[in-house]
């Protein structure tokens, strides 16, 4: 007989928080939201600690270069989608980590022959309006001069006009030798009111530049996810197929941590990747694995070796596993039976493994719950999907503002890796839809206002940490009728568009 689990299966809106005791300490700015990415074991620290609890999804519709940017900056991090080539995967990583380095290596080199016009082709092209000149065109060849956007004027000057006659010669550059230190470097750029200083070694050839705008970023973003070496910190998906040949270009690329995307991991085939993964690159590479959606199968990944573990199937907003396939469980009781088995887990073997629920955010306070209930980070594609920096178009939908947002088991993503069963190489059903979110302008705006709620309400709790919070944390499940009395009721709420008349 088939086995049946007790209770039901609630989601995030079943339960609210009960307040606990508040002291004067509890003020959001005391709050820190930092998190294990990665496991770790008894009296030692995670190789890799997130300084906000949200990673970016692995989707088409959410995390590509800018997400990578932009959630690194505000202290998560961006799983760059697997459902491309691995070489495209790959240069994806390594544009996140080249775009800020402490010595950016330049992927606009010019040579002196070079024309106006193509100077203004390369500067659309990558964005960037700093370009060294060598005398081989190449990143590190012999110093020349540089060219910024201040060295011509588009509008008035002769567009066929060579680099050598507008550029800032060498000779006029002020440079750092290869042994300079970033903190050196930054000085330099400072007392000499400088934008960009070039680095050369001892032949004059180009090593790297460092740029202002990089230590101006780091002031005014204390919270960035940041390598040993000042890079942004980014994650990438892979699938249980091409692992052999997807992986060491990612790791090559300076891939900060994997992550196998599968709608279900609870299979040999994870475990498979999994064994690979060790057995090429031992513990140097990090690799999370899932989804999961209870004790049992957060054991077995456990044991694999996973070095975190996501848990929700069928959750997502635009995921219709349930719907097709009827399988799955509500988010909160999943989260809690996995975070439990987790806790088992670290008292039994030494170990912890940190436990990212995926799926079933729909509001802000669902996060809070989330963690509450023992998450120690959340995966988001819709609330993501809504900013600037999600790689889809901004369309305009009946007079508002959309983003579009597809699921990784759509039709338009067709990535049949991510539910493959060993079968043949296709789609064989959908599981995902195509849709539209609400646009809701800059990451870090939106970010930043989620995390001051989520602040704010573990200050309600009592808390001043994640795992003060789980530890303190008092839920209670609500009722239909108590969730209505929970938002606006029984009034008539104002239209700012109305006119009212008073006498």
């Amino acid at each position: 007989m088939a086995t049946f689990f007790p209770g039901e299966s609630h989601t995030f809106s079943e339960y609210l928080l009960v307040p606990g005791y508040s002291s004067s300490e509890c003020i959001p700015n005391n709050v820190s939201l930092k998190t294990p990415l990665t496991r770790f074991k008894r009296g030692e620290k995670p190789a890799i600690t997130l300084n906000i609890p949200m990673v970016s999804a692995i989707m088409q519709s959410v995390s590509g270069v800018d997400m990578g940017v932009a959630l690194a900056t505000e202290g998560g991090m961006s799983f760059i989608y697997g459902s491309q080539t691995p070489e495209s995967e790959a240069a994806m990583v390594k544009a996140v980590k080249d775009h800020k380095a402490g010595f950016v290596e330049s992927d606009s080199t010019l040579t002196p022959k070079m024309t106006m016009s193509e100077v203004m082709a390369l500067k659309e092209k990558t964005g960037h309006s700093t370009m060294p000149v060598t005398d081989d065109g190449t990143p590190r060849g012999k110093l020349l001069g540089i060219v910024t956007s201040r060295d011509y004027r588009p509008s008035r000057d002769d567009h066929s006009a060579l680099v050598e006659t507008f550029m800032t010669p060498r000779e006029k550059l002020i440079v750092g030798d290869k042994n300079i230190t970033l903190k050196k470097a930054n000085d330099v750029i400072w007392e000499n009111k400088l934008n960009a200083l070039p680095v050369v070694d001892d032949y004059d050839h180009l090593i790297g530049i460092v740029f202002r705008k990089d230590y101006d970023s780091h002031k005014t973003n204390p919270n960035e996810l940041l390598d040993s070496n000042k890079r942004y910190m980014v994650g990438a998906g892979i699938n249980t197929r091409d692992y052999a040949e997807r992986v060491p270009l990612l790791v090559e690329a300076g891939a900060d941590v994997l992550c196998i995307d599968s709608s279900e991991g609870f299979s040999e085939w994870q475990k498979r990747t999994i064994e690979w993964v060790r057995a090429n690159y031992g513990e140097d590479v990090k690799v999370g694995a899932g989804n999961v959606v209870d004790a049992e199968g957060f054991r077995f990944l456990a044991d694999c070796g996973a070095d975190f573990i996501k848990v929700g199937i069928g959750g997502g907003s635009i995921c219709i596993t349930r719907e097709t396939k009827g399988i799955g469980r509500g988010q909160a009781t999943a989260l809690i039976d996995v975070c439990r088995a987790r806790d088992e887990y670290f008292e039994e073997t030494g170990v912890y493994v940190p436990v990212c629920s995926d799926g079933g955010i729909v509001y802000d306070y669902h996060m809070t719950l989330a963690l509450a209930m023992g998450a120690d980070f959340m995966m988001l594609g819709r609330y993501f999907a809504r900013f600037d920096e999600s790689p889809t178009d901004r369309v305009n939908v009946n007079g508002q503002y959309m983003k579009e947002y597809w699921g990784e088991g759509s039709a338009r993503a067709r990535n049949w890796q991510r539910y493959d069963l060993g079968g043949a190489a296709k789609l064989s059903f959908v599981e995902g839809v195509d849709s539209y979110v609400p646009y809701a302008g800059s990451l870090k705006d939106g970010v930043n206002g989620t995390l001051y709620k989520v602040k704010s309400t573990m200050c309600n709790c009592g808390a001043l940490s994640i795992p003060e919070l789980q530890e303190k944390a008092r839920l209670t499940l609500v009722s239909s009728t108590s969730i209505v009395e929970g938002g606006a009721h029984d009034v008539v709420v104002k239209d700012t568009q109305q006119t009212v008349s008073y006498r």
